[in-house]
């Protein structure tokens, strides 16, 4: 799907030139190399942000937190899948899976869940059909929400010279959280209908699932071991750690109060809200990494050499998207298309602009990365039509691979409504974004 798209978008930027004159098609020409310059040059603002922010994940994953996340998420994934004995290694798998999609750590995530699918596989009765298990997971997995920051996204806005990069994590979450209950909710409704009933004489791939089952989700490097501390240091380490959170907290408390007495409380709690949640979880999380005795320097280079590795393997993907869409813009085909259907989307609130990232955003993450830049080289990253394409951008997954790879993984032909459900999140979180960009930025 994403070569045919990509393919359109070229041949449409060229055809679409050459209709209207050799001046057109000389201005697509100068696009592409214009456009592959700037794809680099965002890289490499993009890596020192991705080196810090890694980074300071690797705090969180080092200091235990995920663990703490997993725990809390096992009595939830009880209840939603009854089925699956508590004792089983399906059951961990999925509730490491989560845990690490809820925190954002989505190259973490996929080593539990590719083990989730193929344990899930064991269970089911229809082999080549996805069991009702496997089709909750592939509808919270596809629409995950995600309490920290989307990352990526604030690396791109804060290359790309935004002022405040981190402002749409809000948004985003309010995004996620709709995604999320909305896909839930439509595998319950769906999984009802006869049409989306097992098949019990199709056939599944069951070498797909050995394969799979060969990775038990260990992929990452184990946490050091930490050697005993004695109890005045645990106590010492204990207060330094209480008097920052009540010196953070009483600073805080004067910044939303100031902000009360000026504008209201509703203001003084959107903007605690969009301005306060990120200096917080930088706070919080250095603060937990060192309660916890997390070597925090040792952490960060670990964490940024990641960020190096995940900067660079985006290099290629971003380039050619983005060249792409600056052809197609270039040769004027796409404002004559956002001027077509302008009229229509500006009635509910959403700019033209942005439906090229609602579009490719469930096919590619690196292909919206790449339509993501191209509208900050636009538009700019804190325009309105920038922060709604960034919170798209974070809203839901990219539905179409997390189906392919873990119903491959699995050995499973048919998903049933699997994928019904992931594009009812997708609207779902659609929609989210476009509410939360208006109270927030409108």
């Amino acid at each position: 799907m994403l070569n045919a798209i990509w393919l359109a978008l070229v041949a449409g930027a060229l055809l679409f030139a050459a209709s209207t004159g050799t001046e057109q098609l000389e201005a697509v020409i100068a696009s592409i190399f214009e456009s592959a310059r700037a794809a680099v040059q965002l890289v490499i603002g993009l890596v020192g942000i991705m080196v810090f922010f890694l980074g300071l994940m690797r705090i969180a994953f080092d200091a235990g937190f995920r663990d703490v996340v997993a725990r809390g998420l096992t009595p939830l994934t009880r209840r939603l899948f009854p089925e699956i004995p508590s004792d089983h290694p399906a059951l961990g798998a999925i509730v490491m899976n989560l845990a690490s999609n809820v925190l954002g750590m989505g190259n973490a995530a996929t080593p539990f869940g590719l083990k989730a699918m193929s344990e899930l596989a064991r269970l089911n009765a229809h082999s080549g059909s996805a069991s009702n298990a496997m089709v909750l997971f592939l509808a919270i997995n596809s629409s995950a929400i995600t309490l920290l920051p989307p990352l990526g996204t604030i690396g791109v806005r804060a290359s790309a010279g935004s002022t405040e990069p981190w402002s749409i994590w809000m948004p985003t979450l309010f995004a996620t959280t709709c995604s999320t209950t909305v896909a839930v909710l439509a595998y319950y409704a769906l999984g009802r209908l006869p049409v989306f009933a097992h098949r019990p004489d199709l056939p599944g791939d069951p070498g797909a699932v050995a394969e799979a089952g060969a990775d038990d989700g260990e992929a990452e490097t184990e946490r050091p071991p930490r050697a005993a501390e004695s109890d005045l240091r645990r106590w010492l380490r204990r207060g330094v750690c209480l008097v920052a959170t009540l010196l953070f907290v009483w600073r805080l408390g004067l910044s939303i109060r100031a902000t009360a007495l000026e504008s209201g409380l509703a203001v003084a709690l959107r903007d605690g809200l969009q301005f306060w949640t990120f200096p917080v979880l930088i706070f919080a999380v250095l603060l937990y990494g060192f309660a916890k005795r997390a070597r925090v320097y040792d952490a960060m280079v670990a964490g940024g050499r990641e960020g190096m590795a995940v900067a660079v393997r985006i290099v290629p993907y971003l380039v050619v998207m983005l060249v792409a869409v600056a052809m197609l813009r270039a040769s004027g085909a796409l404002d004559s298309l956002t001027g077509a259907i302008d009229p229509f989307t500006r009635r509910l609130g959403v700019p033209a602009e942005v439906l090229p990232m609602a579009l490719i955003r469930p096919l590619s993450g690196s292909g919206a990365f790449g339509v993501m830049a191209e509208i900050f080289e636009h538009h700019g990253p804190d325009s309105f039509i920038g922060l709604m394409t960034s919170t798209l951008m974070g809203s839901t997954e990219t539905t179409f691979y997390v189906l392919a790879v873990y119903l491959g993984a699995a050995g499973v032909v048919d998903g049933r409504h699997a994928l019904f459900a992931c594009l009812a999140g997708d609207v779902a979180g659609f929609a989210g974004a476009v509410a939360a960009c208006h109270f927030f930025f409108g």
